[in-house]
């Protein structure tokens, strides 16, 4: 684009020069002519002050050869000024252009003005479309880049910070009964390599998500593996009864989802709970299904109110929070609160089996 521009201007100008010009004058336009060119190989890194090396060539092309009509190369630099900047600085580069433009009042018939007049609104109106597409397509890859990360946060704190909080409790209870009990010190130790080789895989599951593998990734957990999440509860002595009444196979995120509410659940029931009794339920009610998690244990009495207690927030914030969010992102919702009568802890998740419409309050 620079050398074709300045070959084009340097030959226009002796072209379009009246016959008596001087030619130290017409020498002068070709120069700025050339020199409008070379500036062109700036305007992307420096265009406000390469559009104004070109609006002073471009006055003297017009003052030498009137009848040139177009500021060719302070075209192409509105076009690359309003592509990359916003129109605080593009409108008045605009303007400029306009201001040299019209110029050709003077000397061409009033329809050639007047479209020359229209030619740059056009080019900045474009360059300005052009602007705002990159600008979406920006914003949709940073958008989607943060919730991919909120995604694997989520899931992050789901798998270890439930096989952490098994592992400690059952460490415990090795601990207290390594002398008396070797052979139920030894089933904890067991349970403790069967849940740290569990958070290994789901680890690797999500790194493969993060560098997919694709012959290596498993399945995402659904309510068929709900059991696997109890079993460790068990082992450590705390009883746990589940129900799982659901008519078939449910879409794969909300079984993800499900799944993952009740990983949490069960985790903040071991971290904070003391409870000697924990049940959980996930029933489909019609286009719904309906997952519960209650305990025996402290419930609210160390918190501030009802669904503020000792393990209503996770103690972190990423708990409860992280439920809802899953729940949310379904067009469901996540109920967590003290027992009537203030003893145990409920958490009670509604998803929909099907997908919310926007009347509905679901998130896109």
């Amino acid at each position: 684009m620079p050398v074709p521009m300045a070959l084009w201007l340097a030959v226009l100008v002796p072209a379009e020069a009246g016959a008596g010009t001087p030619g130290a004058v017409v020498l002068l336009g070709s120069l700025a002519g050339v020199v409008q060119g070379a500036a062109l190989y700036r305007r992307r890194s420096h265009p406000v002050p390469v559009l104004a090396v070109c609006l002073v060539g471009g006055l003297v092309i017009q003052l030498i050869a009137p009848d040139g009509i177009f500021p060719w190369a302070g075209l192409v630099v509105l076009g690359s000024l309003a592509s990359t900047r916003s129109p605080r600085v593009s409108l008045p580069a605009l303007a400029a252009l306009l201001a040299l433009t019209s110029l050709n009042f003077r000397t061409a018939p009033s329809e050639e003005a007047q479209f020359a007049m229209a030619v740059p609104v056009v080019v900045w109106a474009l360059a300005e479309a052009v602007r705002n597409r990159r600008a979406a397509v920006a914003e949709a890859s940073r958008r989607a880049v943060t919730e991919e990360q909120a995604r694997i946060a989520r899931e992050l704190h789901d798998v270890i910070a439930h096989s952490v909080s098994v592992v400690v409790v059952q460490a415990a209870a090795a601990d207290d009964v390594f002398d008396e009990r070797p052979d139920q010190a030894r089933s904890a130790l067991r349970a403790i390599e069967s849940s740290g080789r569990a958070t290994l895989a789901e680890l690797r599951r999500l790194l493969a998500v993060v560098r997919p593998e694709p012959d290596e990734r498993s399945p995402q957990p659904g309510l068929d593996r709900l059991g696997e999440l109890a079993e460790p509860l068990r082992a450590a002595g705390l009883p746990v009864s589940l129900t799982v009444r659901v008519p078939g196979p449910l879409p794969a995120g909300v079984e993800v989802s499900a799944y993952r509410i009740v990983q949490e659940a069960l985790t903040n029931v071991l971290r904070h709970a003391r409870a000697r009794r924990v049940e959980v339920s996930a029933r489909a009610d019609g286009d719904v299904l309906e997952v519960e998690v209650t305990d025996d244990g402290m419930g609210s009495s160390a918190g501030t109110g009802a669904g503020t207690g000792v393990h209503a927030g996770a103690r972190g914030g990423f708990g409860l929070a992280g439920m809802r969010e899953r729940a949310a992102v379904l067009g469901g919702t996540v109920a967590a609160g003290p027992r009537p009568g203030g003893a145990g802890f409920r958490v009670h998740a509604r998803l929909p089996l099907r997908a919310p419409t926007p009347s509905e309050g679901g998130r896109p």
